[in-house]
């Protein structure tokens, strides 16, 4: 073990590919190891790894790429060329490790969708998901280790499917073999939300949060991206939700400047963005990925005019964001408390809503009943009831 992560003889750096930031932040963070510490062993695994191993392995300093199929091998390989010692075991932490309240839980991995923008399938291959017990053991023993909550994670995993279980009945299984307090889960597609799914949540450990991949507000926009609804089908998905929850938080993905998004495109999907009144957005600029359909498409966007919508976009993601967290002042929530900011502690909601209070006392990985108040930086300033 080492005090400093400059001191470090090997940095293993896991990419990601979805878009040319990401390509462009792997690179830099590998040349950014480098030049901190030339004599140390650079390791590129992952999506970035998988689709350019060539170009990674062009970096001063990086001796090993793996793709994401070798990434299991990466200890064994390191030990057989006498980089570290044998045996090797890697295993989960075992216990609370003072910095994180969450833990992630991948329960499947791979897409084959095939959206047109998408580079995802071709770096990760088809759908695969864990099995049952697997995912069961896992939630229990980060329970046992502390963790207060769990989000299951995955590429798509609305898709999750294991010797007849689907993801309904994965999350029946969690809820009723272990002891985990909040459940929360990643992204969902519209359409893998059923009656079935949201009466799940009468069961108040489900975290009323539901992050639904949007992608465009246009409907002729959804079918060039090969996306498989519609903004109608979109819609009666998040008043189904609502309906049953009224105080849930719907956040989602927006993509700018796809290849042909004209003026009136944009503004088709602006206006079903505020008319949705999401209570957070996460918007992003197309960016062409090789081996896409979409790359070939005529009408690739300027960076000009994807900066403008984006720019657009993101204000109004800022004020529905606020609009949404007004609801709740003057409430008295429970907050799951993570770490300090600027000498001031911080937690979620159940519904995703980040609060800040000032507290003498240690109240990381503490649920405490919290009282809303006011507006605050990125989230609501709230006050512990005693």
């Amino acid at each position: 073990m080492v005090t400093s992560i400059d001191d470090a003889d090997i940095y293993i750096l896991n990419t990601c590919t979805v878009t040319h930031i990401a390509d462009r932040k792997s690179r830099h963070l590998l040349r950014m190891a480098h030049r901190k510490n030339p004599d140390t062993l650079l390791v590129a695994t992952g999506c970035y790894a998988q689709r350019e191993s060539q170009e990674l392995a062009k970096i001063d300093g990086v001796r090993f790429t793996f793709g994401n199929k070798d990434k299991a091998s990466i200890l064994r390989v390191l030990a057989d060329h006498g980089f570290i010692d044998q045996p090797v075991h890697a295993h989960p932490v075992e216990s609370h490790n003072g910095f994180r309240t969450r833990a992630m839980i991948k329960i499947q991995d791979g897409c084959s969708n095939f959206c047109t923008y998408c580079i995802v399938p071709l770096v990760r291959g088809g759908e695969k998901s864990r099995t049952v017990q697997e995912v069961v053991d896992s939630v229990n023993e980060r329970v046992a280790a502390g963790y207060r909550e769990i989000v299951l994670t995955g590429v798509r995993i609305g898709s999750y499917y294991s010797n007849g279980v689907d993801l309904c009945g994965l999350l029946e299984r969690i809820l009723g073999e272990t002891s985990v307090e909040r459940l929360r889960l990643s992204s969902l597609q519209p359409g893998e939300i059923s009656t079935r799914l949201i009466a799940l949540w009468q069961n108040e450990r489900l975290c009323p949060h539901f992050h639904l991949c949007l992608q465009s507000g246009s409907d002729q926009i959804l079918r060039m991206m090969g996306r498989r609804y519609s903004t109608a089908d979109f819609e009666q998905t998040v008043s189904s939700i609502r309906q049953k929850l009224p105080d849930v938080a719907i956040t989602t993905d927006v993509m700018v400047g796809f290849p042909g998004e004209s003026d009136e495109h944009f503004e088709e999907s602006y206006r079903f963005c505020r008319r949705m009144g999401f209570s957070r957005m996460h918007v992003f600029s197309y960016s062409p990925r090789n081996d896409t359909e979409a790359s070939r498409y005529l009408g690739q966007v300027g960076d000009s005019v994807k900066k403008e919508r984006a720019d657009r976009m993101l204000k109004l993601a800022k004020d529905e964001s606020l609009a949404f967290m007004r609801r709740f002042l003057g409430r008295t929530v429970q907050v799951l408390f993570e770490r300090i900011s600027r000498r001031l502690w911080t937690g979620l909601t159940p519904n995703y809503i980040r609060v800040y209070v000032d507290s003498k006392s240690d109240i990381a990985n503490c649920l405490r009943t919290v009282k809303l108040v006011s507006p605050y930086r990125d989230g609501v300033w709230g006050e512990v009831i005693k």
